[in-house]
């Protein structure tokens, strides 16, 4: 497979992106707490609320919005935050191509 050019920063960037956005947002609260007995590993329950689907995406949507402005207005203080992020990703797979 050739790499494009670019491509493990673009995988850097949007791993950490993800970890900022998500991972250390109201998903992880849900995540901390217990599993249900009655319907853990179920795919026929929902595992998530509507209020709480909501704050995650509200929260996604405030993390990413700082990033990209601070991309643009603050590179070096973005370029801080991606190292930050990306202390959480190290274990994890890159995207699919």
């Amino acid at each position: 497979m050739t790499r494009h050019p670019g491509r493990d920063q673009r995988v850097r960037e949007a791993k950490a992106i993800v970890a900022l956005a998500f991972r250390n947002g109201p998903i992880e609260d849900l995540h901390a707490g217990k599993v249900c007995p009655t319907c853990d590993g179920s795919a026929d329950y929902s595992h998530v609320t509507d209020a709480d689907m909501k704050r995650i995406m509200e929260k996604a949507v405030d993390v990413m919005y700082r990033l990209l402005c601070m991309k643009l207005d603050d590179p070096a203080r973005y370029a801080s935050q991606i190292d930050f992020g990306a202390r959480y990703t190290t274990r994890w797979d890159d995207p699919a191509d």
